[in-house]
């Protein structure tokens, strides 16, 4: 009982902060609906021909570069690059159905971190499922490029509150394990951590693989979101300490598993939440919405307990992060360097 009044209070004070829940719950909805249009996309036969999407490029920097050699790797478009008043020329004639015009000063803006915009600029009869699907694939594209700056400059803040601890705690520094981090992204294009491979059985009964690439974004995201909860975990933690309550609580007449069960509790709620939300939402949701929605396949009891050792180990990751963090910026930076970072490595 003692351990329930104290997750109770956990949840109450989580479920009262709108945007931890907005975060919590929302947020991968729409990563499942992004990641699944534009994988989605490219879902289809090597021998399909790809889109052609001219490109009119302002900028010519290191990240429009960057940019460009992402959608062609994506394997659903072929960019093609045209001189600015050309392309405007070819689409009013239409000749060409929509260019993506990527801005001066793209570069730039984007090292330091300020939002940049990309127009992607359609001829009003061009054919909407293509300029939907050229649409998503620029935003997958985007959205990896974006994820690799956050963690880059998540790398940074960790070096810069790492900077006055003693020399023998200092391992790495900062630009050994951005050159790390560079090198992990560079490898994950050549050899991507998931590979989807499509079979089709050709006798009767034979059990068909659950590989689709609905269920790649789903359980994935789902996996990621999940662990993000540690965060909740490790500042709850860290708030009793700042407050002075958790001496009270380790005062109190209730042993250490009961503190301890009573802090891990709300997390692994929280997480078989999530996963509810998430799965029934690719299940149901992605279908709804005309998107490949993945299955449970044939053991569902063995998804549920796969979801719970997962909050499980989430659970546990949070206690890491209180222990090792002093604080609360600590708190967020190494959340987001350990389950990004992690995230990339498998």
């Amino acid at each position: 009982m003692k351990s329930l009044s104290i997750a109770l209070k956990d949840l109450q004070s989580l479920f009262k902060e709108r945007g931890e829940v907005l975060q919590l719950f929302l947020l991968p909805l729409i990563f499942i609906i992004v990641f699944s249009g534009a994988l989605g996309a490219l879902g289809s036969d090597d021998e399909v021909e790809r889109l052609s999407l001219p490109v009119v490029d302002l900028d010519g920097g290191e990240s429009a570069q960057a940019l460009l050699a992402g959608l062609d790797a994506a394997g659903g478009l072929q960019t093609r690059l045209y001189e600015q008043s050309d392309a405007q020329a070819q689409l009013e004639s239409n000749d060409i159905n929509r260019m993506l015009v990527i801005p001066a000063g793209f570069t730039s803006d984007a090292e330091q971190g300020q939002q940049v915009e990309l127009d992607l600029i359609s001829h009003p009869d061009a054919d909407l499922q293509e300029t939907e699907a050229v649409r998503l694939v620029i935003i997958g594209v985007a959205s990896e490029m974006s994820l690799e700056s956050q963690i880059l400059a998540s790398l940074r803040q960790m070096g810069d509150m790492q900077a006055n601890a003693p020399e023998e705690y200092q391992v790495f520094t900062t630009d050994r394990v951005i050159a790390q981090a560079r090198s992990q992204f560079e490898s994950s294009q050549s050899r991507p951590l998931i590979e989807v491979i499509e079979t089709v059985p050709s006798r009767e009964g034979e059990r068909p693989l659950v590989e689709s690439i609905g269920l790649v974004a789903v359980a994935g995201i789902a996996v990621l979101f999940v662990f993000g909860t540690a965060q909740f975990t490790a500042r709850s933690i860290y708030d009793e300490k700042k407050i002075g309550s958790f001496r009270r609580l380790l005062a109190a007449p209730m042993s250490k598993s009961a503190l301890l069960s009573g802090k891990m509790l709300p997390n692994i709620i929280i997480g078989m939440i999530q996963f509810t939300v998430i799965f029934a939402f690719g299940v149901f949701g992605l279908k709804w919405l005309g998107l490949n929605a993945p299955t449970l396949g044939n053991e569902p009891l063995s998804v549920v307990l796969v979801c719970l050792v997962i909050c499980l180990c989430s659970t546990a990751f949070g206690i890491l992060i209180a222990a090792l963090a002093r604080t609360e910026n600590q708190i967020g930076g190494i959340t987001s360097l350990l389950v990004w970072g992690l995230g990339i490595v498998g």
